[in-house]
């Protein structure tokens, strides 16, 4: 027992024996003063001893608790410099003032106190501002955390390298599944004997072979035309940093064929569970498909990156998909209480066409539709005035207001010319019903209308018109339209071909030609496209702006301030690609609504729709287009960067 709890239990029997005492001196007292005198000299000798004993008490108690405090601070020190972790103190101006000793092992120096502390560790000063952040940093070939308390201004610092290896090695052996397709067999082999036929596909199928062989993929055969890829993310990174060669290397060995084989690759790595895998692959497959082909889409996470597209979409010789769509459709008109149309905000002569061929389908089955009409594109206002003569044509415009109180669960939606519901006329629309239907000729984009159950997207179609005429050839026995509806199909598919001139093929004739049968007026249409002088001479002051890039591009940036509609700009860009050499054109301009328009066009040799996508923007191989916050200077900046990046990762000018 300790010294000083013995003197304060011997000072405790003092009080008790000084309590008695007095209690006997009063008792004898009262009998003889005599004895009460001496209790009282005995009671004053009991009370000095006491308060020796208290005072020697608190002194020993003193020495015990110094002592005691002393033990705890070494302890205290001891484990502090023995922590698996490292402290730092700082003030307010960002220097160390203290740290423990682990902090020496992780710097590898005995002392850093009076160092700034972003000397040492990676920590941005904007979240040294803040109350609490984390964050990881590599240091002396380890990798810390850092877990930052700016408001108490400490910093500590853990080794998670063990840790971070083991969950980057999880990671990257995590599973990826891919599946590769030939994309055009059937057109590539029409007109082939089966020798020929099998020497081609001998030709594909060893140079996909060499390539699994190549990058460690086990590879299956499940049609004669697909093949599923098991790999790990390790892997599916490597391959994209090759940028999937194996797309160059078929179309280069079938390039003597007149139709070049061409492959889509669609992978997928990242999903919880391998039905979830399954589902993204064939996403990616399918939207690799809806761009067109030749190229391969990565579904990583959240993250989706396409590579390739160098070719334009191949048109597909036979009619087959077209007739089985148009009965599809057929059905689901018949099924339907009422339809309703909608292309993309400001409204160009392909989305209206299309919407009146749509249209005049509901009709031959004796449905009512409506198409939703949001604002008038002034590039379409003489058409507009066309249709405005028939006023039984113009009631079936609506607005989006009026719309809305036409949807109904059994209502179709048909949404025509885009596949993006950012885009619709009312993206409101498609929430009150399931059942939707896309038409569209636009290569696929990553935001795509999932929930659709009829999809017909045809990249290598000129026109969303053309899709539609086709349709309407199918999905009646007897079809009649009258001249403004056959005008206003063949007016989309004149505006989207630029007068037959671009992205025209066999089947683009053909449906111009059922137009024509039907009574359609070109010289109506070339009406509708006349050009105002005023528009000529602004169109003229944006190209006089243009120059050269790597000798083959023209870019031209509209005068600061001004502002031109979009229609303008893209007829600039047009006008453009017809000088001498030039293989694309881009054209820069302010527009009425603040933001600034690109309009992009090329011969089909440059992808331009994987340069307007790196800018936010999108559309077809030879035709596309953005719109981007900012101010012309800018955005010209960003484009050129755009291009040079483009050109080192994938030969954009070869």
């Amino acid at each position: 027992m300790p010294k000083f709890l013995v003197q304060r239990w011997h000072g405790m029997h003092v009080v008790w024996a000084l309590v008695l005492i007095f209690m006997l001196t009063v008792a004898l007292a009262w009998y003889q003063w005599l004895f009460g005198l001496l209790g009282l000299v005995l009671g004053g000798v009991v009370a000095a001893y006491g308060i020796l004993a208290e005072k020697a008490f608190r002194n020993d108690l003193n020495d015990y608790v110094l002592t005691l405090s002393h033990r705890i601070k070494n302890v205290g020190n001891e484990v502090i410099a023995q922590l698996p972790f490292g402290i730092i103190i700082f003030n307010e101006d960002k220097e160390i003032q203290w740290h423990n000793a682990y902090i020496a092992t992780v710097i590898g120096r005995a002392s850093i106190v009076g160092d700034p502390l972003t000397t040492h560790f990676p920590v941005p000063q904007h979240l040294i501002k803040d109350k609490e952040s984390v964050i990881e940093a590599t240091i002396g070939g380890r990798v810390y955390e850092l877990l930052l308390r700016a408001n108490e201004r400490y910093l500590y610092v853990w080794d998670i390298t063990e840790r971070w290896t083991l969950k980057k090695r999880y990671d990257e052996e995590k599973l990826a599944l891919g599946i590769v397709m030939m994309d055009n067999l059937e057109e590539v082999a029409q007109g082939m004997d089966e020798q020929q036929r099998a020497l081609m596909l001998s030709k594909v199928t060893g140079e996909i072979n060499e390539w699994s062989q190549k990058y460690g993929l086990f590879l299956r055969r499940l049609s004669s035309d697909r093949y599923m890829i098991i790999t790990n993310q390790i892997t599916l990174k490597t391959l994209e940093q090759s940028r999937f060669e194996l797309l160059d290397d078929v179309r280069e060995i079938t390039i003597e064929q007149k139709l070049p084989m061409t492959l889509s690759i669609g992978f997928a790595s990242g999903a919880d569970n391998v039905i979830e895998l399954g589902h993204l692959v064939q996403g990616s497959l399918d939207i690799a498909l809806g761009r067109g082909g030749d190229q391969a889409v990565v579904k990583f996470g959240q993250r989706q990156s396409f590579y390739g597209g160098k070719s334009n979409a191949v048109e597909k010789r036979t009619r087959v998909r077209a007739r089985v769509i148009s009965h599809a459709l057929r059905d689901l008109i018949k099924e339907s209480d009422n339809i309703v149309i909608m292309g993309h905000k400001m409204p160009d002569m392909d989305a209206i066409g299309a919407a009146i061929g749509i249209m005049k389908a509901a009709q031959l089955y004796g449905k009512e539709a409506f198409i939703v009409l949001e604002g008038v594109n002034p590039a379409i206002h003489r058409m507009m005035d066309m249709l405005r003569e028939d006023e039984k044509l113009m009631k079936r415009f609506v607005s989006p207001e009026h719309a809305m109180g036409l949807i109904g669960k059994r209502t179709l939606a048909v949404v025509v010319d885009t596949h993006r519901a950012t885009m619709v006329a009312e993206p409101k629309l498609l929430q009150g019903t399931d059942r939707i239907v896309i038409v569209d000729h636009h290569r696929r984009s990553e935001e795509f209308i999932d929930d659709a159950v009829l999809v017909y997207m045809e990249p290598y179609a000129s026109s969303t018109c053309e899709l539609v005429t086709e349709l309407l050839q199918y999905i009646h026995e007897r079809v009649v339209l009258d001249v403004r509806e056959a005008t206003a199909l063949l007016a989309g598919i004149t505006v989207d071909t630029k007068s037959f001139a671009f992205r025209t093929g066999s089947r683009t004739f053909e449906a111009a030609s059922f137009l024509r049968r039907n009574g359609a007026d070109s010289v109506l249409i070339q009406r509708m496209l006349k050009e105002d002088l005023e528009e000529y001479i602004r169109k003229a002051e944006i190209i006089r702006n243009a120059e050269t890039y790597r000798d083959c591009i023209a870019i031209a940036v509209a005068e600061t301030g001004k502002q031109f509609p979009q229609l303008l700009i893209a007829q600039a860009a047009d006008t453009l690609l017809n000088m001498t050499g030039i293989k694309a054109s881009f054209v820069i301009g302010l527009r009425p609504d603040g933001t600034v328009g690109v309009s992009a066009r090329s011969l089909g040799q440059i992808n331009v729709q994987i340069v307007m996508e790196r800018l936010g923007g999108g559309g077809h191989f030879t035709n596309a287009a953005c719109q981007i916050q900012g101010t012309v200077a800018d955005v010209a900046v960003k484009l050129k960067q755009v291009l040079k990046d483009l050109e080192e990762e994938e030969g954009l000018f070869e």
